[in-house]
């Protein structure tokens, strides 16, 4: 520091001066003892003219011992000097000519030199000590005051622990006196407007105010404080800022020093545990220092775990929870008895919430009973504020690197295997960090029931194929009537072979539109037809008049009339945004009774699958009566999906109407997620056959005849075993008993499909005047849908 020091530029003289003129002011017309004692200063002072003089040799000081003391006692009162750590030193340096026995207890070694270190070092020291100087010039020779003075801080240790100590010497400058010894007397408008715009570029300022034209003459006076908790504190809250502190071991090791400085307590040890629905992770400890479940060797372990403990105890007491010593507490969990292991005898608990909620909890433990009192429980509760809105930062940031490379890895997962996923990724995040690079673990759901339902539109290939052929045929006839008109002006044989053309293509197009065709009907247009037009609308106005009508009906973004397929594709567009919208408000109430994945595809009509299963719910916990109760909802579901498809013949430009299928399966079977393809899909040969009828299903044929295994209005539940049969039968006695079915049930053999044989069927009438069926419609109407609960 001394070194440090000697760089100062500016010129600085210890003199008592000062303080004598403050005793001359205040004592002066004083009379009594105090106005006796100034006549007895003076009369000293008399006799050692030296201490009115600058003071080059602190000796001087030691020569008038007495003298001086009494000076200093305006400054430093008795009373106080015993007490507090105060000091006189040499104007702006750190010199002291005189000091208390705190003061030197506190921040001197026994050589006189500091203990510790400053807190700012090197060029931030000398940067600091010159502004602080510049801030004084420049209030008490030009009246600019808009410094802000850096307090001066030394880290120094405690004696007894090692740890840091943070004193802050607080100045007080009363005596101190600044003279100009050639500087300028007042500063320009040009000079004020430098030295405002480059207050902390002493550089800058050293080209206006030299410092070897300015004094500093007279003495300050420090007081050394302990500011050790405020400046730890302030120096937490920077660390916490930074997202990855309290997830990182170097981070988290610097906190946990400060915890220890904050404390006092050099064997003290933190951790910070992140509470998200049924787990708990341990995201930091100051211990292990390893990515691991607070007691185990996964990277989670289950809340449950926890009941009864110190931390359930802590989470319900909603604040800090402070144990003197662990081995005392009566009936101790397994959570108790692991810390009581790990050497934990004190500890302090609080939970750390965010908007309200729970999002972890902060341990401060120590191997000494007794550790922590309940000023430590204050300090404690200033300190949750910070780590709260720190591991609620690393939470998100968590969470979007998981999301991310799951939309990487995976595209969009559906939220109620998202815990399975997010699991998968933590542990490929962790293996990456300790560099084992390999690709995420295959993620399969093993022995799990699926559930498949199909709602299409009944011909809905025949019915675009007919707009499609409509549309063509107007295109044609207005070409048609342009070249007629043409050939009436002008009977050119081109115009004769042209109209033969079209009139080919639109005998070719009243049988069908097969693959292609379409293309090549518009490639006939415009390549051969429409490129005449422009000399043709030389053939007069009745041949400029058919132009003009033709372009009017062709659609500008199509490029051909676009009229019978809008209004099917509108309907269409209609129809399955009424039925998927009904579809997600039962599946949203499904969903919220018990958690299973659900997909939904939309093409012409709607198909969706469900697989739900003990592998597919986090706690494992699961129970067959779901599964029975989700196939009575698929009928439920098929009989409201009839019931607005009813209701939108009236409104759909091109009616249509809808076929509705069940395929029931009791055989559970393993699925797998393909990241390839970034989907589910069955796995293994065994259960391929599942996915073959569902494909090939929809096509299925009544045995003995033509007619098709679904039709409007009824539902066909496709089975291959009895016992299938025996629950179908049931769900719809039950439902018609309610009202949502008809009286009549079909039982029916299928044709045998390409690879598939011996299914069966159930084919049964929707009641579509039921009044629970319309009642059940109001509700879901009337209400937004039911938000899915959340999985893990």
């Amino acid at each position: 520091m001394d070194e440090i020091v000697r760089e100062y530029p500016f010129r600085f003289v210890l003199s008592l001066a000062p303080l004598v003129e403050f005793w001359n002011q205040t004592v002066d017309s004083v009379n009594g003892a105090r106005g006796r004692m100034l006549d007895a200063i003076r009369e000293e002072l008399a006799q050692a003219p030296e201490l009115m003089e600058p003071i080059e040799d602190l000796s001087v000081l030691e020569r008038h011992h007495g003298l001086v003391g009494t000076l200093m006692s305006a400054v430093f009162p008795p009373a106080l000097w015993e007490a507090r750590a105060l000091a006189a030193l040499v104007p702006y340096s750190l010199d002291p000519f005189l000091c208390s026995p705190a003061f030197e207890n506190l921040v001197l070694n026994a050589d006189g030199s500091y203990k510790g270190r400053p807190a700012l070092e090197g060029e931030a020291y000398v940067m600091a000590r010159l502004m602080r100087a510049y801030f004084l010039i420049l209030r008490e020779c030009y009246g600019i005051d808009e410094g802000l003075y850096q307090p001066l801080i030394q880290i120094v240790p405690h004696p007894e622990t090692g740890l840091e100590r943070y004193i802050r010497f607080k100045p007080e400058l009363g005596f101190v006196e600044i003279r100009n010894l050639g500087g300028p007397e007042t500063l320009t408008e040009r000079q004020k407007a430098d030295i405002l715009n480059h207050l902390s570029e002493p550089q800058i300022l050293r080209e206006i105010l030299p410092p070897e034209n300015f004094e500093f003459r007279g003495f300050t006076i420090v007081e050394a404080m302990d500011v050790t908790a405020a400046e730890v504190l302030s120096a937490l809250d920077r660390d916490l800022i930074d997202k990855s502190t309290i997830v990182t071991q170097d981070g988290f090791l610097r906190l946990q020093q400060r915890l220890r400085t904050l404390y006092g307590q050099p064997d003290l040890v933190a951790s910070v545990a992140a509470v998200q629905g049924d787990q708990t992770f341990l995201l930091s400890t100051g211990c292990e220092m390893k990515c691991n479940c607070i007691f185990g060797d996964t990277t989670h372990v289950p809340t449950s775990y926890f009941v009864g403990s110190v931390y359930e105890r802590a989470i319900d007491k909603g604040g800090v929870l402070r144990i003197r010593d662990l081995l005392e507490e009566p009936n101790r969990t397994p959570a108790d008895e692991e810390s009581l292991r790990n050497d934990v005898r004190a500890l302090m608990v609080a939970p750390l919430l965010f908007q309200g909620q729970l999002i972890g909890t902060l341990k401060l433990a120590s191997p000494r009973p007794g550790a922590f009192g309940a000023r430590d429980e204050l300090v404690a509760h200033q300190l949750l504020p910070m780590f709260s809105v720190a591991l609620k930062q690393a939470l998100d940031k968590l969470d979007n690197d998981v999301d991310t490379l799951i939309k990487q890895k995976c595209t969009a997962v559906h939220h109620s295997v998202e815990w399975r996923f997010k699991k998968a990724v933590l542990d490929h995040l962790e293996n990456l960090h300790r560099g084992n690079v390999q690709e995420m673990e295959n993620i399969v759901f093993r022995d799990v029931y699926p559930l498949y339902g199909s709602s299409d539109i009944r011909g809905s290939s025949y019915a675009r194929n007919a707009a499609i052929r409509d549309d063509l045929t107007e295109h044609l006839n207005l070409a048609l009537d342009v070249l007629r008109k043409a050939w009436e002006a002008r009977r050119l044989p081109i115009l004769q072979e042209l109209l033969h053309q079209v009139s080919e293509h639109l005998d070719w197009i009243q049988d069908g539109i097969g693959t292609g065709e379409e293309m090549a009907v518009m490639t006939f247009l415009r390549n051969e037809v429409e490129p005449v037009f422009k000399p043709l609308k030389t053939f007069g106005l009745r041949v400029v008049e058919a132009i003009a009508a033709y372009h009017r009906e062709i659609d500008a973004s199509k490029g051909t009339v676009y009229s019978k397929r809008k209004d099917f594709e509108e309907s269409v567009a209609l129809f399955n945004e009424r039925l998927s919208s009904y579809l997600e408000s039962e599946e949203a109430e499904a969903q919220a009774i018990f958690p299973h994945y659900f997909d939904k595809h939309q093409t012409d009509g709607l198909d969706y699958v469900i697989y739900m299963g003990a592998s597919m719910v986090e706690d494992g916990e699961f129970d067959d009566l779901y599964v029975r109760n989700l196939r009575i909802w698929q009928i439920i579901v098929a009989c409201g999906i009839a019931w607005h498809a009813d209701q939108l013949k009236s409104v759909l430009k091109i009616p249509l109407e809808a076929t509705h299928l069940i395929l029931v399966n009791h055989n559970p079977l393993s699925i797998s997620f393909r990241f390839a393809e970034k989907r589910f899909d069955v796995d293994g040969a065994y259960n391929i056959g599942h996915e073959i009828i569902r494909s090939r299903i929809d096509k299925a044929m009544v045995k003995g005849g033509r007619e098709r295994l679904t039709q409007p209005d009824r539902i066909a539940m496709v089975y291959s075993r009895p016992e299938e049969a025996s629950e179908m039968l049931s769900h719809i006695s039950f439902l018609q008993a309610e009202g949502f079915l008809g009286p009549e049930v079909e039982h029916l053999d299928l044709d045998d499909l390409q690879d598939v044989k011996g299914l069966r069927a159930l084919r049964v009438g929707v009641n579509l005047d039921s009044a629970a069926l319309r009642q059940r419609m109001d509700r879901l109407s009337s209400q937004p849908p039911i938000p899915a609960r959340r999985v893990g």
